[in-house]
């Protein structure tokens, strides 16, 4: 990749994983007598210029302005303004989420700089609304250099006219997998994350098992949602009238399909999350024929999704939708019927106890026949599985249920949003009329924020009706199979839902190619020894794993307990054992994912290595612990995803027994720096330090 020597600075800059990824095998060299930061040359190499070579935040962007030139320039040589002012955009937004870099000059200013400078057009190509053309032209006189020379002036006042449309959605891949969602996925400045605690930018230094959860993005995902955006501005700048967002948008329908064995009746919608998934199922249930009152049977609702209450009623489930319409959280959603009753059957009792799963199951038959006697339309939820793994109610209730139902009375949708399932497991949910809710981001170690309903023919077949006209606030025609009921809604696409699920399907793929029989025993081995870990540590208490209770099948993996919740002691618990509080479990979640090698006073350099590791577990769940008096413990989780089994990129190199080792070596490391937390807890509440996107000695370096 490399022509030349380069400095040490800039090596470091050029092995970023996201950097690196979009980077590819393009070629790079050194050029210090260049007047300009840098040149993409007539033949698409990247000349690195003298202000390269200080700065690494200089460098990073430099280089990231660089590529995306490169690459537009490749996608439409005969648009070399628009491939301009396209990479002078991406180039902007990625300096807002990199590293805090020196004061930007004030727009309006020369558009000239100092080596050292950054450029004046930063914030200009930055702001969420389109420049004036005047303004658009004194940055293509300021970045024209950088490029081989167009042939004639360019009409800027056409171009104003093109971007307008492309600037809402051009930028680097890592902005706009955070559109499309809510707040949660916004990225907090002061650490590079979002509300999750991980990055849609690779991050593979730290410790992951927080697939219960979320995940930062892998190379490997983060490269499958960067080609899907490339090819989105290749076709926005070379071929305007080709609808790539559709032809997107039916690869992850295909994508889904082929993973779980979905047939030609059968249909998929994509869901930005679970909880809007929800929401879907409800709206399809209304739709059953008979017109009948639907009553909302949840299972362990405080173990799924915090809106989830709230969307099986039909109502607003956050003060935002996906789709950035500003809403009364709690209100009922236009179109929904006012109707609808949410029955929730607890999983757990109010000591925090599994209850018997007979017992769960003899209530949940009790609920539907009285609703049915009511002459209600059941919605019933089979969770496969909660936050902490459980699974109910049972396949024979469900059986026992739908023979003495009265026809197209029950409705079953299974949350798998958790999507810790073989396919065939799927395939037997549609083959029984059954919606399955799935997400990619979870175990399959996606970006969050991006589900999916998967629909049998039955249900197909209600999309002639009408749904309620306050979905159009959630949700576009294109993520709905064809059909009247979708009419109501919008037109367009989300796009960063689409970048997400391609980056989630770059994890299935990986995963679909690894044999059955080895997926098993690569997920046994680990959860082996994360529970060895957890139990020879005295300041953790493991709570029962619940193997799910699922039909035989032939080199299953999913029958084995791939999620490991524990209490962790309270650090001034003395010889008893009282779990951290839901609010101190949250702080521990947190520090586990922060360098707190300038905060603990290190005995030696084993101890300093491992305050500054970077751990992201599962976020704790709130459960009840008898020894609490009432107050809610945390507990958290160490979960084996997707990428645990197919290999993360970073990985290249390492044989599957040396990779395997490296996973169960750090899985002891999280269990070591939790008791390193506790250790230290008064000094570190002290100084409340932030999860940080990188160590500090990445940072620095």
């Amino acid at each position: 990749m490399l022509a030349h020597q380069l400095t040490e600075g800039l090596i470091r800059v050029l092995e970023r994983p996201d950097l690196r990824v979009i980077a590819g095998t393009r070629r790079i060299s050194l050029s210090p007598d260049l007047p300009e930061p840098f040149r993409v040359t007539d033949r698409g190499d990247v000349l690195l210029g003298s202000a390269c070579m200080g700065n690494g935040a200089h460098s990073a962007f430099y280089l990231r302005h660089a590529l995306e030139l490169a690459h537009l320039l490749d996608i439409a040589p005969h648009q070399p303004v628009m491939a301009a002012l396209c990479a002078a955009r991406t180039a902007a937004l990625f300096h807002g989420l990199d590293v805090t870099c020196d004061t930007v000059a004030e727009p309006g200013v020369a558009m000239t700089a100092a080596p050292t400078a950054l450029p004046a057009w930063i914030d200009i190509m930055a702001a969420d609304h389109l420049p004036a053309p005047e303004i658009l032209r004194d940055v293509w006189l300021a970045i024209a250099p950088c490029q081989p020379a167009p042939a004639e002036r360019p009409d800027i006042d056409a171009v104003h006219a093109r971007l307008g449309a492309l600037w809402p959605w051009t930028g680097p891949t890592e902005t706009l997998m955070a559109m499309g969602g809510d707040a949660r996925l916004s990225i907090d400045p002061t650490t590079g994350l979002n509300h999750y605690g991980c990055s849609h930018r690779p991050r593979p230094w730290a410790v992951t098992f927080a697939s219960s959860t979320a995940s930062s993005l892998s190379e490997r995902g983060f490269a499958g949602a960067e080609a899907a955006r490339l090819r989105l501005i290749a076709a926005a700048l070379s071929d305007p009238q080709a609808d790539v967002p559709a032809t997107l948008t039916t690869e992850i329908h295909d994508g889904i399909a082929r993973h779980f064995g979905l047939r030609g009746d059968e249909g998929i919608i994509l869901a930005p999350s679970g909880t809007d998934c929800e929401l879907y199922a409800l709206a399809l249930a209304a739709l059953a024929p008979g017109g009948r009152a639907v009553s909302n049977i949840l299972i362990a609702p405080e173990e799924t999704g915090s809106g989830v209450p709230l969307a099986a009623r039909g109502c607003h489930f956050a003060n935002d939708t996906a789709l950035g319409h500003m809403v009364p959280k709690g209100h009922l959603i236009a179109g929904f019927p006012d109707d609808t009753q949410v029955i929730d059957l607890p999983m757990r009792d109010a000591r925090g106890q599994q209850i018997p799963l007979a017992q769960v199951d003899a209530d949940c038959l009790r609920v539907a026949r009285s609703e049915l006697a009511r002459g209600r339309h059941i919605l019933l939820h089979r969770l496969d599985l909660s936050k902490t793994g459980l699974l109910a109610p049972q396949m024979e209730t469900l059986d026992t249920l739908m023979a003495t139902a009265p026809a197209g009375q029950v409705d079953v949708v299974v949350d798998a949003c958790q999507t810790r399932l073989d396919p065939a497991r799927v395939r037997d949910y549609l083959n029984r009329g059954w919606m399955v809710m799935v997400t990619g981001s979870k175990f399959f170690t996606g970006p969050p924020f991006c589900g999916a309903v998967l629909l049998p023919a039955p249900v197909m077949a209600r999309l002639s009706g009408h749904l309620p006209a306050g979905l159009a606030q959630y949700t576009h025609q294109a993520a709905w199979p064809v059909g009247q009921a979708r009419t109501v809604l919008p037109a367009g696409h989300n796009i960063g839902l689409l970048l997400r699920w391609h980056a989630a399907m770059a994890e299935m793929a990986a995963l679909a190619n690894v044999p059955r029989a080895t997926v098993t025993q690569r997920l046994r081995t680990f959860l082996s020894a994360a529970r060895d870990a957890i139990t020879h540590n005295r300041d953790l208490c493991l709570l029962p794993p619940y193997a799910p209770r699922r039909p035989p099948l032939a080199d299953a993996w999913d029958d084995a307990a791939t999620i490991l919740s524990f209490f962790v002691r309270a650090h001034d618990a003395g010889d008893t054992f009282r779990p951290l509080a839901l609010a101190q479990a949250r702080r521990l979640y947190a520090w586990l994912n922060t360098d707190l090698s300038t905060v603990i006073p290190a005995r030696d350099a084993d101890e300093r290595r491992l305050a500054a590791l970077l751990c992201h577990v599962g976020q704790p769940v709130p459960l009840a612990h008898p020894a609490l008096d009432g107050e809610l413990a945390g507990a958290l989780r160490i979960s084996a995803g997707a990428r645990l089994v197919s290999g993360e990129p970073s990985h290249d190199g390492m044989d599957s027994r040396r990779r395997m080792e490296r996973e169960t070596r750090d899985v002891r490391r999280v269990v070591d720096k939790i008791s390193l937390i506790l250790r230290h807890w008064p000094t570190i509440a002290a100084c409340d330090p932030h999860p940080t996107y990188m160590p500090h000695h990445l940072e620095q370096g």
